[in-house]
């Protein structure tokens, strides 16, 4: 009997993938803190996993719907990046809020060191079936 690795582990390994495009997109906020027009983006993380894990693949990588969409990463995965709205404007018209980036950076990163804790248990019960323990 086969086992497929993409059905054990979709969820976690898509959240994975989801939370490390997702830092890639805060890490470029907190580098344009300072560039004046700069408008801060994020995509929502639930939304994409939801569309993610719908997919015709079952998940895996997020899929382009649109022609305008923002291209995550590399290869044919992309999600809809929106603009943070700032709760106060800056007068040279940058709208990365430090706190609230590092904020979400934070939080970002405990989520994905909790996907990655679960998934790395899936494996070690995995392992652990295949010695008969």
């Amino acid at each position: 009997m086969a086992i497929s690795f993409q059905g054990y582990t979709g969820l976690y390994e898509s959240a994975l993938n989801l939370r490390s495009q997702r830092s890639e997109v805060i890490a470029g906020n907190l580098a344009n803190a300072d560039t004046p027009n700069y408008k801060s983006r994020d995509f929502d993380f639930h939304s994409a996993l939801h569309a993610n894990m719908s997919s015709p693949n079952g998940g895996g990588h997020m899929r382009l719907t649109h022609q305008k969409h923002y291209q995550m990463g590399g290869g044919s995965s992309g999600a809809e990046i929106n603009y943070r709205i700032p709760t106060q404007p800056s007068i040279d018209g940058n709208t990365v809020e430090e706190q609230v980036e590092h904020a979400e950076f934070m939080e970002n990163t405990l989520e994905y060191q909790a996907a990655f804790t679960l998934l790395n248990s899936r494996f070690k019960g995995l392992k652990a079936a295949i010695k008969g323990e």
